[in-house]
């Protein structure tokens, strides 16, 4: 099987995460650089990315994978631009060992490289697998605003499925859009709440007005929003989208009048809101390697003891956003040998720091000392959940009414253990764990497994333009630049020049 073929497949890569042919004996067989595989969006030049990433398979002489990390330093990796006279700063940090045999290989570019890119991947001094890798070039760096003209070729280049399950689902209650209606009822019935942001996208640029005081979390949207326009030409459409915690749209279908199509970034069962993905896995996949420390792909290389040597308790650690995370700490106190559970800050319930105590902040990438995650709702859902999922351990996840872009496709019993709202039974579950070690294995590897399918940072921008194309073929008129709108433009700095080499369409053409 050639690497294309294998960048070709999504499912091999949850094949490679934890599925082998045999676990090989440590000392009695040794990586081989030939058989390794090596494969992912990183391999692409076309496929433009804030961080590009591929994986790096260690597998043995006689064609095992490893399931057991051959060591952190297995593999190094050059990245430099194809011509010897072009210089391209690209930062490529160590590979990230996941502890299951595989590599996760990032690398943000600072400039484009108009001839192209070589990518090396060495175990010792040996090129593995099809290693040097060209990208013929132009290969364009994050902040080069060069659209694909054609959404369709776009999304083939990213593999972007077919359909979404949660996006047909959000659309079901909206076989047309009246954006007339919205512009008549969406200020006397949201206005008031001041965290709604109304947008106009004409010509792949980028409009908007704030409706009220408390939408500085627009800057959220509005980032994603310019980097997915600097990769593919966007529908023309016009939307509104809630950038407070809670969703807002509380009619159902059958109502008259109907429900409003308004955008979220979190959904309730009573609720009918779009989703997109959280502000938070977005605002993470823009700014990793960069802004931010915690993100969808580092937090693979940092998951913590292998699990025979993580401690056989839950943990739990958050703000105080919820009753029942109180509840989880006086039940901790109860039973220090099942649960670990702190409030690290108080807002909500500040009346009960005296008695519940404040706990120390302790690092993300430390909760994955524990074998077993609790995962309950802050204000909405908890936002780390993703992450969570993203480690090994073994998530126990409260049931909630709000839901992610992702939940969907969970499975309860296959990728996390559910509890119950009041948690009455945590315990119960947790003795199920211990007494079913394997089992609970099992389940944390499934999960781990499906978060990393669904959470790769293209599939968000796959999530993304499919929510936007499917607004926009329902819209009933055209969009427009409306009264108090302003532009919001890309960035026109240092870091943003580039030479585009694709053809834009002007607007005479569309």
């Amino acid at each position: 099987m050639t690497v294309l073929r294998i960048l070709s497949g999504v499912t091999l890569l949850l094949l490679l995460c934890w599925v082998s042919m045999g676990t090989p004996d440590d000392g009695e067989e040794s990586v081989s650089p030939r058989r390794s595989l090596v494969w992912g969006p990183g391999l692409h030049g076309a496929i433009v990315l804030p961080v590009r990433y591929f994986y790096v398979q260690a597998v043995t002489a006689k064609g095992n994978n490893f399931t057991q990390s051959p060591g952190k330093k297995t593999f190094r990796v050059v990245i430099k631009a194809l011509a010897s006279k072009e210089f391209v700063r690209i930062h490529v940090p160590d590979p990230l060992d996941r502890n299951d045999g595989s590599f996760l290989v990032r690398y943000r570019m600072y400039a484009s490289a108009n001839q192209g890119l070589v990518i090396e991947v060495f175990h010792g001094d040996k090129h593995v697998a099809q290693s040097p890798y060209t990208l013929k070039g132009p290969v364009y760096h994050e902040y080069c605003d060069c659209p694909e003209e054609d959404p369709q070729i776009w999304q083939e280049t990213l593999s972007c499925p077919a359909e979404e399950t949660q996006i047909l689902k959000d659309f079901d209650p909206f076989p047309s859009i009246d954006l007339n209606r919205m512009l008549e009822e969406v200020p006397s019935r949201y206005g008031e709440r001041g965290a709604i942001v109304h947008y106009s996208v004409l010509n792949n640029n980028i409009y908007r007005r704030s409706m009220g005081k408390y939408t500085d979390f627009k800057m959220f949207s509005d980032e994603m929003l310019l980097s997915l326009a600097r990769k593919v030409h966007l529908p023309d459409l016009e939307f509104y989208i809630n950038v407070g915690d809670w969703p807002v749209e509380h009619r159902n279908a059958n109502d008259t009048p109907g429900p409003l199509p308004m955008i979220s970034w979190c959904g309730s069962t009573d609720t009918r809101d779009i989703i997109l993905p959280t502000y938070d896995i977005t605002h993470s996949t823009l700014e990793a390697l960069r802004g931010v420390t915690n993100d969808l792909l580092s937090i693979q290389g940092h998951t913590g003891p292998s699990w025979y040597n993580k401690s056989e308790k839950a943990f739990f650690r958050g703000r105080d956003s919820r009753e029942e995370r109180l509840q989880l700490v006086q039940m901790s106190e109860k039973h220090p040998d099942l649960l670990d559970a702190g409030i690290t800050g108080y807002f909500f319930f500040r009346e009960m720091e005296k008695e519940l105590g404040k706990a120390q902040l302790i690092g993300f990438f430390d909760f994955f000392n524990y074998k077993y995650q609790v995962n309950v709702d802050g204000t909405v859902a908890a936002y780390r959940f993703p992450y969570l999922m993203l480690g090994d351990s073994l998530v126990l996840k409260q049931a909630s009414p709000y839901y992610e872009h992702f939940y969907t496709l969970l499975k309860p019993w296959k990728h996390y253990i559910p509890i119950k709202r009041k948690m009455g039974d945590l315990f119960e579950k947790i003795q199920w764990a211990k007494e079913h070690d394997e089992e609970a294995r099992k389940i944390a590897k499934e999960g781990q497994a499906i978060a990393r399918e669904l959470l790769q940072p293209q599939r968000l921008y796959c999530y993304y333009y499919k929510v936007f194309q499917n607004y926009a073929e329902r819209q009933t008129s055209k969009p427009e630049i409306r009264k108090n709108m302003e532009h919001v433009p890309q960035p026109d700095d240092s870091s943003a020049v580039c030479k585009c080499l694709k053809k834009k369409i002007s607007k005479d053409e569309l």
